[in-house]
């Protein structure tokens, strides 16, 4: 079976950086988060060792979600100029790998992730439709719940990195309903209702994570809610409801992941490359990184 590894990229050079302790090149610069991100290719390479990759960014520009709710992330403190530096550096890293980056101005390294897996999380059921020997699974790696969504039965599973930059935990469709109580594409529904707090998504005032999942098993999705609200036998409940009725629609849309970003692409283009070894020890000895020129 062959393998497309999505990466997340911010969401793994952020949590380097705040995992790891301060770091310096040789000539004094920050480096802690791209020595975070390449230790966890080094391991992630050689474990899936995928045959295609490719690691989305987000942009500086405003993305359509800040258009849409200009209070969005409003509560996240300025970027450190310590990691913005790193941010311009990790492109180099992924280069270095043989790894593709993939991003778009409007839109969030999350929905590059969506998109790709939407493009191409069905190749191999139509290359086996045309009678190729072709199977392929979609792997999506992130330090970033937001997209637990993306979990499609077995053809996308998902790997979190569950505490610091070392241990993981892979949701498939099974686990993720084991842990949730309700499917992954529901995901956006419960955000609706409970919001999410470090993406100032503001959600039902009231309704908390039992309160959202109970509705959510009950009815399904936010739209089958308000379509039912007048039936709901808690008064208090519905009350809730239709004072945010605005709030919780807006908060479902800020919450969902987008998967049709205009990006002209092919499979093909996201094979992964052989990384030159000589290269990558070079590299890593230029930055320090010792004990990562030990492990390759």
């Amino acid at each position: 079976m062959k393998k497309l590894l999505l990466i997340d990229a911010n969401s793994l050079i952020h949590r380097s950086f705040h995992a790891l302790p301060p770091l310096t090149t040789p000539r004094g610069e920050p480096i802690n988060a791209v020595y975070g991100l390449s230790s966890i290719l080094l391991k992630i390479l050689r474990e899936h060792q995928p045959d295609y990759t490719a690691a989305a960014f987000d942009r500086p520009e405003p993305t359509f979600r800040k258009e849409m709710y200009k209070e969005y992330k409003a509560h996240r403190p300025p970027t450190a100029n310590e990691l913005i530096s790193q941010l311009h550096e990790a492109h180099n890293t992924f280069e270095k790998f043989g790894i593709k980056v993939v991003e778009k101005a409007g839109f969030e390294a999350d929905d590059i992730v969506g998109t790709l897996a939407e493009m191409f999380k069905d190749s191999g059921t139509l290359r086996r439709a045309q009678g190729d020997n072709f199977e392929l699974k979609v792997i999506i790696f992130s330090g970033d719940k937001d997209n637990l969504q993306l979990v499609d039965d077995n053809k996308v599973i998902v790997e979190l990195l569950r505490t610091g930059v070392s241990k993981t935990i892979s949701y498939d469709k099974v686990l993720f309903l084991q842990e949730y109580g309700f499917s992954p594409e529901q995901l956006v529904d419960y955000k609706a209702l409970v919001g999410d707090v470090s993406d100032n998504i503001p959600g039902v005032n009231g309704i908390g994570p039992k309160g959202a999942t109970d509705l959510i098993k009950e009815y399904g999705s936010v739209e089958k809610i308000y379509e039912e609200v007048g039936l709901i036998p808690k008064k208090v409940l519905q009350e809730k409801l239709e004072k945010n009725r605005e709030s919780a629609f807006l908060s479902k849309k800020l919450a969902m992941i987008k998967r049709d970003v205009p990006l002209e692409l092919t499979l093909a283009d996201l094979k992964q490359e052989t990384p030159d070894k000589d290269g990558l020890k070079k590299y890593f000895e230029e930055l320090g990184f010792k004990s990562l020129v030990e492990r390759l």
